[in-house]
């Protein structure tokens, strides 16, 4: 220990009675009780009771101590009175008779409670983020990253990987993000860009016969925030050559259960698999919460004859009727439904048909048309009994498989299923290659342009290319993308070939992805890789419900450190440097 500490204060016990100590900390809490001033003294470790008694030269400054000073104590352990043990606290045996006291430091009275968690406006906790970090919840988080984070490299250092550093300014590249741009001082008119992955790089690394790659890597996106994203995140970036799928998926996976099983003490077991095109079937979203079932059933069968202008014209159109169990629905009220009809508009469907199952018979928004052998049909599809109620919606596949999953959120959120201490870890694979943007009503890449479409895929693209399956996986856990990886394309020829599928010019695709093309033809291995997101890692795992409570020193919701306050304007001359000028509108702030 230092000359501050003899020991911590999360250390002493009852066999360390009559032992001289000295502890450094923060006041936690101070009481005085008939005479006798008690203190809790905390740092990292833990909380220690100390007493200062009247006949003690120390007890006259005790008088004046504060929530959150800093102190020195140097005393005697003992075992605390009989009765007055607690038992929530590893010290909570003993207490420390002080002899002396010298305080360190004074604070001011803070803005909200440190010694206990109670809800604070996040707004004022960020203000004030490193009182917030002294609260023992965001100790308990930032460790539990500290140990994850180091479980991670240790599993990859057994495995032989490289851990490589990558820039963070480097060239402007469409990776499906808005870029955060740096301007070049040296070079006037020119510009550096933040990295959204070390995506080419790592490749890059591959070609360069390192074989085995990873990086707990810094990224930067500028794209609208929500409680699981934030402009900066971690990752873990991992690449392998001479690799298949199946190779890349088993490394992250036994990583994963790695982790869990040296930081939770849990074990987990092997992660099952879903094609994307089984669960939008059965989940309506490819990143399934696999800690309940309510899969969703295509009961289009049971209307086949209906009258039903809303089911017919889907069912005509080549839609489909799906349905949703919502377990003890039957007790719900009309008032219910409708409201439960208007989050279903939210979630997308022009609207939701209810049938509630009760023991005094069949209610509905569309009874007339629900006959005894549909609702038999019904029930027998999707398992529904006697107290329950299904909620239905017709339209399109795409739309109604969209909003059926996110009602099945809705509904097992209601009904208490999403057990936030589970852990329901699940591959999804065989992604579509391209997808709609739904800005530009453009083809993407699903993932990113560099990984490859299946075995037998390549053809599709000169004939109908929005058929093309990608050899792309993503890792899901409690219905959140944990992270996403693919196998890559390894031949200039196919890369170029995917660029044009995409629109791209010769021209652009040199002026945009040269040097990498450059390196794909100087003898590039097959190879494949990941990305896991840390941040989501961490939240999860701690049983959090957003990344900033996991994050040292988060943005906010709109993208500012209220701490440093920023991002803030820069004088004059800086920009001059840059060569650049404000064009913002003034402003009132």
């Amino acid at each position: 220990m230092t000359d501050y500490a003899k020991h911590t204060c999360g250390s002493l016990r009852a066999t360390d009675e009559g032992a001289s100590v000295r502890l450094s900390g923060w006041i936690n809490r101070r009481r005085d009780h008939g005479g006798l001033i008690f203190a809790d003294v905390r740092d990292r470790e833990g909380v220690t009771q100390v007493v200062f008694d009247p006949k003690d030269a120390s007890f006259h400054e005790a008088e004046k101590l504060r929530h959150e000073d800093v102190v020195q104590v140097s005393g005697r352990v003992r075992k605390r009175p009989a009765g007055t043990e607690n038992p929530r606290l590893d010290t909570g045996a003993i207490e420390v008779g002080i002899e002396a006291l010298e305080i360190l430091n004074r604070s001011e009275v803070p803005p909200f409670q440190v010694n206990a968690d109670d809800d604070v406006d996040e707004n004022l906790r960020l203000e004030y983020r490193y009182l917030d970090l002294r609260r023992p919840r965001m100790q308990h988080n930032i460790r539990t990253r500290h140990r994850i984070v180091k479980a991670i490299r240790d599993f990859f250092d057994a495995r032989e990987f490289v851990e490589i550093e990558t820039p963070m300014l480097i060239k402007s590249t469409p990776e499906g993000a808005r870029d955060y741009l740096v301007p070049s001082r040296l070079h006037p008119g020119t510009c550096y860009a933040l990295p959204q992955s070390p995506q080419l790089l790592k490749q890059i690394a591959m070609i360069s016969g390192f074989g085995k790659y990873m990086q707990i890597a810094r990224c930067m996106r500028d794209e609208d925030l929500r409680a699981d994203r934030q402009p900066e995140f971690t990752q873990v970036d991992v690449e392998m050559s001479f690799v298949t799928q199946e190779d890349v998926i088993e490394t992250m996976e036994s990583c994963i259960r790695d982790v869990w099983k040296r930081v939770l003490g849990i074990d987990l077991a092997p992660f099952p698999r879903l094609t994307h095109a089984e669960a939008i079937a059965k989940y309506g979203i490819d990143k399934p919460d696999l800690r309940f079932g309510l899969e969703i059933a295509d009961v289009g069968a049971a209307f086949a004859q209906t009258e039903f202008v809303v089911f017919k014209s889907a069912l005509e159109a080549g839609g489909k009727v799906v349905a949703v169990r919502y377990p003890g629905g039957a007790a719900l009220s009309r008032r219910d439904f409708d409201a439960l009809t208007e989050k279903a508009k939210e979630f997308g469907a022009k609207g939701m048909v209810w049938i509630a199952l009760g023991a005094d018979g069949m209610k509905s928004s569309a009874a007339k048309f629900m006959t005894d052998d549909a609702v038999a049909a019904l029930k027998q599809a999707t398992g529904a009994e006697t107290g329950d109620a299904l909620l239905l919606f017709a339209d399109t596949p795409a739309v109604a498989l969209v909003a059926a999953g996110k009602m099945r959120n809705e509904v097992g959120e209601r009904c208490g299923l999403r057990d936030p201490k589970a852990f329901a870890f699940c591959w999804v694979t065989g992604f579509p290659y391209l997808e709609i943007d739904a800005e530009t009503g453009k083809a993407v890449p699903s993932h990113h342009p560099f990984s490859s479409p299946g075995e037998g895929e390549w053809d599709l693209i000169e004939t109908d290319p929005t058929a093309m399956r990608a050899q792309h996986y993503d890792m899901v856990l409690n219905g959140f993308e944990l992270g996403s990886g693919s196998i890559r394309i390894h031949k200039p020829d196919q890369q170029r070939k995917i660029f044009h599928m995409l629109g791209m010019s010769d021209e652009q695709i040199e002026d945009r992805f040269g040097f990498f093309m450059k390196a794909l033809e100087y003898g590039a291995p097959p190879h494949g890789g990941m990305a896991l997101g840390v941040d989501r890692i961490v939240m999860l795992a701690c049983g959090e419900e957003n990344i900033r409570e996991v994050i040292a020193f988060p943005k906010n919701q709109v993208g500012r450190d209220v701490m440093m306050d920023a991002p803030s304007p820069v004088p004059e001359r800086l920009l001059r440097d840059l060569y650049l000028k404000s064009t913002a509108p003034a402003t009132d702030a």
